[in-house]
């Protein structure tokens, strides 16, 4: 009974220090970071837009005219 119950309270306080280092931890990626990657990803859009548009419209052209050949 006395293993059990020093089990129980060895397994608690590694939880409990797990979570402390997940809340106070540098670990992942905030959301800074996320804002700024997606900023840059935006940037990248609206420079490349009118050549980002001519891909795609090309390629649902070829798209569309190889449709009918299947």
């Amino acid at each position: 009974m006395y293993k059990a119950m020093w089990g129980i309270k060895r397994a608690a306080a590694g939880l409990g220090e797990r979570s402390r280092r997940i809340l106070k931890g540098e670990e992942g990626m905030g959301t800074v970071e996320v804002i700024l990657i997606i900023l840059v990803l935006i940037g990248l859009v609206i420079i490349f837009k009118s050549q980002l548009t001519a891909l795609v419209t090309n390629i649902f052209g070829k798209i569309t005219s190889q449709a009918g050949s299947i």
